[in-house]
């Protein structure tokens, strides 16, 4: 069964600037950028000071032949609106990318690296363990 590793925008930022998720990132099958973060990605350098030199690592990274961009799919909408019902049911919202981000980790049977503990409202949901 392959390895695959969802990123969360934190879990991405994380690594570019302090190399964590590495050890995840480089033996995996299979890594995955949602199109959520993608989004949430491109928004936050767009308002930095050095949005050319970002994307340029980006798309190096995206280039990459395990490195794909997930697309919402008709699952992952059925499961945003499960998981939207289950955390409206248990009063542990989360913000609504971070539902969507969800649904494509758990649609795809990836593990999910982010530093973002309400994912635990989700148990569902595959969480990464960061290695060393």
């Amino acid at each position: 069964m392959d390895l695959i590793v969802v990123l969360d925008t934190n879990a991405y930022s994380d690594w570019r600037r302090s190399g964590r998720w590495h050890a995840n990132i480089a033996i995996a099958d299979r890594v995955v950028l949602p199109c959520i973060v993608l989004g949430e990605l491109l928004h936050g350098f767009g308002k930095g000071g050095r949005a050319a030199e970002n994307i340029a690592k980006l798309d190096d990274f995206l280039s990459q032949p395990q490195v794909e961009i997930a697309t919402l799919t008709r699952r992952s909408a059925e499961l945003y609106g499960n998981f939207l019902d289950q955390l409206q049911s248990q009063g542990t919202p989360i913000p609504t990318n971070d539902i969507w981000i969800s649904a494509i980790a758990h649609e795809l049977h990836g593990e999910l690296a982010t530093r973002d503990a309400h994912f635990e409202h989700l148990p569902q949901v595959r969480l990464a363990r960061e290695l060393r």
